[in-house]
């Protein structure tokens, strides 16, 4: 099957089997497939090597031995519940050796096994095809706001009361700012994101709008499809305002592994020397080492984050003068983590429903 038939029907398959290596698989896949190696990463090697080095001869014939074996533990193990009547489409790199040696197999036993014409690499082809085209077909909102604002914490809001949500920075694993990556999150690969973003994209009705939050052209490593910035830039914008202290309290909240380890903290201010110069960065270090959150907060967000925020949403975002305006805050001084929690989340509720238009008591 050509890819962008593949991709039409992909529902109709019991399983979407990646061939390819775990180390291939994790950069980017067809959309809900599993990854049923024939070769390993180690085996690729071993066998890359030995083309290489000996002959192509003796590593087709080293390789073809380590496939058999390979495909021998897929069928005992993985699709020991496959069914007579499921439908199987299978892909390599290519499209090639290495999905035609588990498709030959299933089809000799009597499955209907479909492979995927040219592979990953064709698939990749249509994804960018088609992302540009599903992009365009959209219409957006565009939650804008200064940092600490609670724009990602009423986008899930939104998306919990059944609005059409496109979450960039929860897709890129990055919450868009050089204090933006968490501890133990790793971003997707840049396929990856533009994979993951096109399904998000591909499950929107054209006749709704899309919430998005305004983002710049990259979210840590990963780069927002052209066409999709372009779109975002020039749509309605509804700007969220929150008081100084609500943004401190939020970003405390949203950042509590900062206030936890010193030492990550300050690595992330060392990246901010060059803007603001050794003197600055010393002076929030200070902070930092006396526990003073929330006046370093606050001063990040006066020196660094608010002026280019300014300067960004003017320049980027050309419907920002005549946005809509959403005050919301929330008291962060309940002696009580729990009721503190369920004051934010009630009021994270009400602005959700006023950037939807709805009651606030509905």
């Amino acid at each position: 099957l050509s890819a962008s038939i593949a991709l039409e029907k992909a529902n109709s398959f019991a399983r979407i089997i990646d061939v390819r290596s775990p180390s291939e698989f994790a950069l980017d896949r067809f959309p809900n497939s599993v990854n049923y190696p024939v070769l390993d990463d180690a085996q690729r090697v071993r066998i890359g090597t030995l083309d290489k080095q000996v002959s192509s001869f003796e590593a087709k014939k080293a390789g073809a031995a380590l496939v058999a074996r390979n495909i021998a533990n897929i069928l005992e193990t993985h699709l020991s519940d496959l069914k007579r009547q499921d439908k199987v489409l299978v892909y390599c790199w290519r499209g090639g050796n290495r999905s035609s040696a588990l498709a030959t197999v299933l089809s000799r036993i009597g499955y209907s096994v479909s492979i995927i014409d040219g592979g990953y690499r064709a698939y990749r082809r249509e994804i960018i095809d088609q992302l540009d085209q599903v992009a365009d077909r959209l219409r957006y909102k565009v939650i804008v706001g200064r940092t600490g604002s609670g724009k990602s914490l009423v986008l899930q809001s939104l998306k919990s009361l059944g609005a059409q949500v496109l979450d960039l920075e929860e897709i890129a694993q990055h919450k868009g700012s050089v204090l933006g990556l968490s501890p133990g999150d790793v971003q997707p690969s840049q396929k990856r994101f533009e994979s993951l973003v096109w399904e998000d994209l591909m499950r929107f009705d054209a006749a709704l709008p899309v919430y998005v939050e305004s983002e710049s052209k990259k979210i840590g490593q990963c780069q927002v499809p052209e066409k999709l910035i372009e779109k975002m830039r020039s749509s309605t914008c509804i700007d969220l305002f929150a008081s100084l202290e609500t943004r401190v309290a939020l970003l405390k909240l949203q950042y509590p592994h900062f206030l936890e380890s010193e030492s990550s903290l300050n690595t992330r201010l060392d990246a901010l020397t060059a803007l603001h110069g050794h003197d600055k960065v010393k002076a929030w270090k200070a902070m930092v080492s006396l526990g003073q959150w929330d006046t370093l907060v606050a001063d990040l967000l006066a020196f660094h984050y608010d002026p280019a925020y300014d300067r960004s949403i003017r320049r980027n975002f050309k419907q920002f003068e005549v946005a809509q305006a959403i005050e919301w805050s929330f008291d962060s001084q309940f002696s009580d983590l729990n009721s503190r929690h369920q004051n934010l989340e009630q009021a994270i509720h009400i602005c959700a429903k006023k950037v939807l238009g709805l009651p606030e008591l509905a």
